[in-house]
């Protein structure tokens, strides 16, 4: 029988960077490939989507597409966000799963955050750079704000793929957690051992706040002026999830009047403009959005693509990538990574 079509257009991934030469083959042994990286050609894809089984890539997928494609079953962005450039009604109407690869960073971000958290804690990579300028200081001379994160009082604001990752790596910790999610029943928390509590609750309690909540029309400025002006003195606060999610500029004022440190990996504007103020304070850690991006992330998507699209070819339901849900996917703010 002839094997299933897929279409492959994973701009601006790169296809050997999320298809190991092992997963790659794989995918071609189940499935006729049909690769737009090598060629790219637009109108062939346009011609051949009514016979697809699945799309692995970003193109523009509007309504008239997606009904002209009726063997189609599965879209899936390997870039990493369910952007707005695909009708997903449409796609659930017709019985086609979008789905996204953003399991395959939470591990990476989760470790990325737990570090961060360790640096603020411990003034780690601060006593570098003062020791590289021949300022370092020695045994209690640069420790007086140093802080342990055992039994400390952390706050995750989401508890999505991402603030489940890290809460396995606190464990070990044994801090009293809270969580911010209203996306979620009490008794889910409740499951996994943490407190179901208010935004305000939180960041009153916390010593250790960590930003992990998407991007949604509700979350905007979530952190405003008047919720960081909740945050306890000297608290640290870990951002890793989306620049929108915060008022950069109430953040900056409150960290320049020393009110808490901060580590901070995602940015409204990237690059991270040369004379941008944060630049100047020495109570952040400042990262270029790269907590998830590693090797080991990137080439696990492939993998997912696989097991995925395999299950689907059996009439089996995916398991590793991440489905749109109807109820969220309009809710999304993202923006296409760079």
């Amino acid at each position: 029988m002839a094997k299933p079509l897929v279409l492959l257009s994973p701009a601006p991934q790169r296809r050997d960077r999320i298809f190991t030469p092992a997963a790659l083959a794989r995918l071609r042994s189940h499935f006729d490939v049909v690769d737009y990286e090598e060629r790219p050609d637009m109108l062939d894809f346009a011609r051949r989507l009514p016979a697809a089984f699945a799309v692995v890539g970003q193109p523009d997928l509007d309504t008239a597409a997606i009904d002209r494609a009726d063997n189609l079953r599965a879209i899936i962005n390997v870039e990493g966000n369910f952007l707005p450039n695909v009708d997903y009604q449409a796609a659930f109407r017709r019985g086609v799963r979008v789905l996204g690869c953003g399991p395959a960073y939470a591990q990476a971000v989760a470790e990325f955050a737990l570090g961060l958290a360790l640096d603020l804690a411990r003034g780690i990579s601060r006593e570098d750079r003062a020791a590289r300028s021949g300022e370092e200081g020695y045994l209690s001379a640069s420790t007086a704000d140093s802080i342990l994160l055992r039994h400390a009082d952390v706050g995750l604001i989401g508890f999505g793929n991402l603030g489940r990752s890290l809460h396995r790596l606190l464990e070990p910790f044994a801090p009293t957690v809270r969580v911010v999610d209203p996306w979620l029943p009490v008794a889910i928390l409740d499951e996994y051992g943490v407190k179901a509590a208010s935004l305000e609750d939180t960041l009153r309690a916390s010593t250790f706040v960590f930003m992990l909540a998407t991007a949604t029309a509700e979350s905007a400025h979530l952190l405003g002026a008047a919720e960081l002006d909740l945050l306890r003195p000297g608290a640290r606060l870990v951002l890793v999830s989306r620049a929108a999610v915060v008022d950069y500029d109430a953040l900056y004022d409150r960290l320049a009047a020393g009110r808490f440190l901060a580590a901070i990996d995602v940015w409204p504007t990237e690059p991270i403009p040369l004379d941008s103020p944060f630049r100047a304070l020495g109570n952040v850690i400042i990262s270029g959005h790269r907590a998830g991006g590693i090797p080991e992330a990137f080439q696990s998507i492939g993998d997912m693509v696989c097991d995925d699209l395999e299950l689907m070819k059996k009439g089996l339901p995916p398991v590793r990538l991440q489905a749109a849900e109807p109820e969220l996917v309009g809710r999304y703010r993202n923006r296409p990574v760079a």
